[in-house]
């Protein structure tokens, strides 16, 4: 997949294309679908399709006081976008000043004019231009004098449930997970560097990995059993959690997790976490021997729920083999 960012995309003239447009927070299930109608109908019109999307979100810019948590970084988010195979990925820096366009100039001068627009898809929500002024209406009138058609996707979903990053969000939030994989079509990611902790794992038997991460949205506080990658490569199974460590009188929000027959040292190295289901929520337990008979017995259940793991739904994250899992 090609990307165009920046001051690429004044400078690069693209012919004959089929676009949509959107933020794609979370590339879930609905928008992977309206990428297949749009790759679909570049092969039936022989043009390349072309996704549009902003950087940073538009909230972020319009109104940072109510922007919610992104649920993956640009970077995950461009890797999830080149995995559903679309040929051209346009990133709009978004700004005031673009904010400012009408819906008809941004149709005309920048999908038109920039991107060679011949057909566009749309989902059932999409608004654009500035006050979100622009719609299926307008893309049809402007179509109609500047040569291109437009194509409406119904909502996608599942038993009565639309798909929609919000609710996403929702279900993450409260620790849902499996619903939330649902939606996804995989298990929610985050990734980051292994840093130094406390090293109270190691000194109780059980060392962790200490992670920061650029991730906005992080499941609640408490125990998960979770697919790691290690460096892009290795993918083993873990014992994740997330909070204060009250036992030990913990005064900073961690992640730290457990990797199941592992001992290689991973300070410094990129990892990344799959959230495959909720254990538990944080105790403060009443001793150190306490809190290590729990989390032997977190140990136990995180092998029992990974040996049902679905293996698609820990990629396209990371690209690896997948006969490298360690069982």
């Amino acid at each position: 997949m090609r990307v165009v960012t920046g001051p690429d995309i004044g400078n690069e003239i693209i012919h004959d294309s089929v676009v949509t447009i959107g933020n794609f927070d979370g590339v879930h299930r609905g928008h992977l679908e309206l990428f297949r109608r749009l790759i679909a109908c570049g092969f039936q019109l022989g043009l390349q399709s072309l996704v549009v999307t902003f950087e940073p979100h538009p909230l972020k810019v319009l109104s940072p006081e109510t922007t919610p948590p992104m649920i993956t970084t640009f970077d995950q988010k461009v890797a999830l976008i080149d995995t559903a195979g679309v040929d051209c990925l346009v990133v709009v820096p978004f700004t005031l000043e673009f904010a400012q366009m009408t819906a008809d100039a941004f149709v005309r001068d920048f999908l038109c004019h920039s991107l060679g627009m011949r057909h566009i898809v749309i989902g059932h929500d999409y608004a654009f231009g500035k006050g979100r002024a622009g719609n299926y209406t307008t893309l049809e009138r402007v179509g109609a004098e500047q040569g291109f058609s437009v194509e409406y996707m119904e909502p996608v979903g599942e038993d009565g449930l639309v798909f929609s990053s919000s609710l996403v969000r929702r279900l993450i939030t409260a620790g849902d997970m499996a619903a939330a994989s649902m939606i996804l079509g995989r298990y929610h990611m985050i990734s980051g560097t292994v840093v130094h902790g406390r090293e109270i794992g190691h000194a109780i038997g059980f060392p962790t990995a200490n992670i920061a991460t650029d991730n906005e949205l992080l499941p609640p506080d408490g125990v998960y059993a979770v697919m790691v990658s290690v460096a892009g490569r290795l993918v083993v199974k873990g014992a994740c959690n997330i909070g204060l460590n009250p036992t030990f009188d913990g005064g900073t929000r961690t992640i730290e997790v457990f990797l199941l027959d592992y001992s290689d040292r991973i300070y410094g190295l990129e990892i990344a976490l799959w959230f495959v289901q909720r254990l538990r929520d944080v105790q403060k337990f009443a001793d150190v021997a306490a809190l290590v008979e729990a989390i032997t017995l977190d140990v136990q259940h995180t092998r029992e729920v990974l040996a049902a793991v679905e293996l698609r739904k820990i990629e396209p994250a990371v690209r690896m083999g997948l006969n490298e899992i360690e069982t």
